[in-house]
């Protein structure tokens, strides 16, 4: 049970329903949200909770999961039951392609079945006809139009119409030639369309020159439209042929429409469960957003949160770069009602908000903001009283309606109800409310009913230290600064500040001083002692954070000593080993030396001159061996065209990379890549793919125009590539000058290897866009051409994807 009616505007929960909604990718999805509420089914709650933390899951492992054409086309089933009813092409386009995300979604359960078994119940009662989709594509185009090829009535239709058509612009672009020759048109003029014919803009002052009839005229009434006589039978004959094609296009579609007719059942069964997915989805962003996960939970009544946050002011905080200040809570049997004091603004309200709307949540299958280590209870009722509940109505002053939600409680909350009241006891005279909002506490710890109640009076703070059931709360405050920290602390009650407060905003000592007076001693020395307490706490959090502050300090002193040490050991071990093999090749160097120089002497059998001559050479390499390198000679033609002996790649030498043979030079060498440019790039490759070659190697490989400045009349990739546009605009030119463009154009797009083009032709009457479309036609590298987006020029412009 839940209480009261608007209890999801008391708690916010309105709020988290409009922001699921927004979720949602399409109509399908946000009906689910409407249908949200509080479960007392245990089962059920556990259900969606598993299946939004998968999705969260999934959502967090970019998986990509499918997230377009989530599209409603459920009113379509209603449509196509009476028979002879068709859809419309654009109807046909969109089932087309949300049942294309449905068969993708179905396949990605599939394939990760074991990884999200949850979500892969929701298609286990989904079982689409691989034909309907199938069907659907032989008959539509991706841009909702009915193909070609549907029939072979409509091919010939559609042949014919287009031959007309190019005749139709011959022969107006011909007597269009005459007219302006005559001065009856401007010369910048073109043929256009009115009243779906061809037509050609005269001067309203030769309109009697040009035999034809005349369509309509210009908003100043300069220009008339005139249908040429010449054209008057072409355009019939063309208009016949459209009137044909849409005859035959209907017949394509009723037909297409009485083969899906059959399926209504399995399609609803298929569209229901995309709306889940896309409800499930929006519970998993929300989750996201509220950096919330699964809590384990368990069916029994008990509250054991850790750092629970607000979900609104979460999301409300995470915007503006703000935290929210988290709240612990425990009851269970022996705890079962907090009882909450602690000065206003101090955010008690907030506190028992947090607990309604987070467990109201979780048993609307959502994930709620709590950290690890927290378990969740389940309750039956939710109980809440907050706020001014006056009712005009039923002439109920505050107080009333406050003792009318009391009665309700007490006659209808029990051991698994969660009770909620803010304000305790407030709206009548101090101490008769608080003698009420005494027996009533009583009577709700006898019921051993769960709650959070805020209170002003000592009264209740009393009651709830030495009454099993019960444990005082409050909110802490800054007694020096006299603001509050919004946290809990469960096992002592609050403070009011009332006197404190009051002296801060500058009300007289004297009416302060009085009112000490009119409370009494008592009172204000229990007020005093809850005020020295906050103190010594607050001195023993301040000294507790300084440490802790220490602590981190020190960590990350050691973190960084530890640091610096492996990376000193690290460069130590790479100068040790660079240095031994730096020894080994100096070592192994001299020993060659020196082996040459006893053989020469050997060979010469000691000649003196000949000893003397190889003594001196040995001792200058002796002298040379540990001098700077000197700079490299130009190289010599006969190094230049010299094969490469020496197999190790330096700065400067020439390389073929071994998977696909192209060739560059050595700019920059790393630890086992080494940076090279080819032409005007530059790449960086591993070492093990590259192969040292000569320079005449490179030379022959490349060609002289990476290597040489001069103009080349061979096709240059680089230059072509950097100045090629995907992009080809043809508006206002005749069909030879524009299939001429068109041409080269996909031929540079061939050689470049560019996938993915774009024709722009203009709307028109379409007779552009079908010549160059037949055009394209011839090549076979062309996988498919489309309108583009609507809010992007739909049929005025053609792309097109390349294999």
């Amino acid at each position: 049970m839940l209480h009261p009616k608007n209890i999801e505007q008391k708690l916010g929960f309105d709020q988290i329903r409009e922001y699921l909604k927004k979720e949602c990718l399409c109509t399908l999805g946000q009906a689910y949200v409407e249908r949200i509420r509080f479960s007392v089914d245990f089962e059920l709650v556990s259900k969606m909770i598993h299946q939004t933390e998968e999705f969260r899951k999934l959502l967090s492992q970019n998986l990509n999961f499918p997230s377009n054409n989530y599209i409603d086309v459920t009113s379509c089933f209603d449509k196509i039951r009476p028979e002879g009813s068709f859809l419309e092409t654009d109807e046909f386009r969109q089932l087309k392609l949300s049942i294309s995300t449905i068969t993708a979604c179905l396949e990605f359960l599939d394939k990760y079945e074991l990884e999200f078994p949850w979500l892969f119940q929701l298609r286990k009662e989904v079982e689409l006809d691989k034909t309907i989709s199938e069907r659907i594509n032989a008959v539509i185009n991706e841009d909702g139009t009915v193909r070609d090829n549907a029939s072979s009535t409509l091919l010939k239709l559609r042949k014919d119409i287009s031959s007309e058509q190019i005749g139709l612009r011959r022969e107006t672009d011909k007597i269009l030639k005459l007219v302006k020759k005559e001065g009856y048109s401007e010369e910048d003029i073109v043929p256009t369309i009115r009243n779906g014919r061809m037509v050609i803009p005269v001067k309203a002052e030769y309109k009697r020159k040009v035999k034809g009839f005349i369509h309509d005229e210009s908003a100043t009434g300069q220009t008339s439209f005139i249908e040429p006589a010449e054209i008057f039978e072409i355009n019939n004959a063309i208009r016949e042929l459209e009137l044909q094609e849409k005859r035959e296009v209907i017949r394509i579609l009723t037909e297409l429409t009485n083969f899906l007719r059959p399926n209504i059942i399995p399609l609803k069964r298929a569209y229901t469960f995309l709306g889940l997915v896309d409800f499930i989805r929006a519970k998993a962003r929300l989750a996201i957003e509220m950096e919330a996960f699964f809590i384990p939970f368990e069916n029994k009544t008990f509250l054991y949160w850790q750092n629970a946050q607000h979900p609104l002011l979460t999301m409300s905080f995470k915007k503006s770069g703000k935290k929210v200040v988290p709240l612990s809570i425990k009851l269970d049997a022996e705890q079962r009602i907090l009882l909450i004091s602690g000065p206003n603004a101090g955010g008690k309200s907030v506190c028992l908000k947090t607990v309604g709307l987070i467990q109201y949540m979780f048993q609307s299958g959502l994930l709620v903001p709590l950290s690890e280590g927290s378990i969740l209870g389940f309750f039956q009722d939710i109980f809440m009283d907050i706020g001014d509940e006056q009712s005009l109505e039923n002439d109920l002053s505050t107080y009333s309606a406050h003792l009318s939600n009391m009665k309700e409680f007490v006659e209808k909350a029990g051991k698994k109800s969660l009770v909620l009241i803010d304000e305790f006891g407030t709206g009548t005279e101090p101490q008769f409310g608080a003698a009420i909002a005494e027996s009533v506490l009583e009577e709700l710890n006898t019921l051993k009913v769960f709650g959070v109640i805020t209170t002003h009076y000592s009264n209740l703070k009393s009651y709830a230290d030495k009454t099993q059931g019960l444990v005082n709360g409050a909110m802490a405050y800054n007694i020096d600064k006299l603001e509050p920290l919004y946290i809990l602390e469960i096992g002592k009650p609050g403070s009011s500040y009332a006197f404190e407060i009051a002296k801060k905003i500058g009300l007289p000592e004297k009416i302060i001083s009085s009112s000490k007076t009119k409370v009494g001693s008592s009172q204000v020395d229990f007020d005093k002692l809850l005020r020295d307490l906050e103190t010594e706490k607050n001195k023993f959090r301040q000294l507790s954070q300084t440490i802790s502050d220490k602590e981190i300090k020190v960590e990350a002193t050691l973190k960084e000593y530890l640091k610096l040490k492996e990376e000193l050991d690290a460069n130590k071990r790479v100068l040790l080993k660079e240095a031994k093999e730096q020894a080994k090749l100096v070592l192994a160097e001299a020993n060659k030396k020196i082996e040459t120089t006893i053989r020469e002497i050997i060979e010469n059998k000691a000649d003196k001159e000949i000893t003397k001559f190889v003594r001196n050479e040995l001792e200058e390499y002796k002298e040379n061996l540990f001098k700077e390198e000197k700079v490299k000679e130009p190289i010599s033609e006969k190094e230049e065209y010299a094969t490469p002996t020496d197999k190790i790649i330096r700065e400067g030498d020439f390389v073929k990379i071994k998977d696909n043979g192209a060739v560059g030079e050595i700019i920059l060498l790393k630890e086992k890549e080494a940076e090279i440019r080819i032409g005007s790039l530059r790449s960086n490759i591993k070492l093990n793919r590259l192969i040292k070659i000569s320079r005449k190697e490179f030379r022959n490989t490349i060609g002289e125009e990476f290597l040489s400045t001069s103009e080349s009349n061979n096709f240059n990739y680089l230059s072509k590539s950097g100045t090629f546009s995907p992009t080809l605009d043809v508006r206002g030119k005749r069909g030879e000058e524009a299939l001429i463009e068109v041409t080269q154009f996909m031929d540079n797009a061939l050689i470049l290897n560019v996938n993915d083009l774009k024709i722009v032709h203009g709307k028109g009457d379409g007779i552009l866009r079908t010549i160059i479309r037949d055009h394209l036609k011839q090549y076979k590298q062309v996988v498919s051409c489309s309108d583009e987006h609507a809010d992007r020029g739909g049929a005025g412009v053609t792309i097109i994807k390349l294999k």
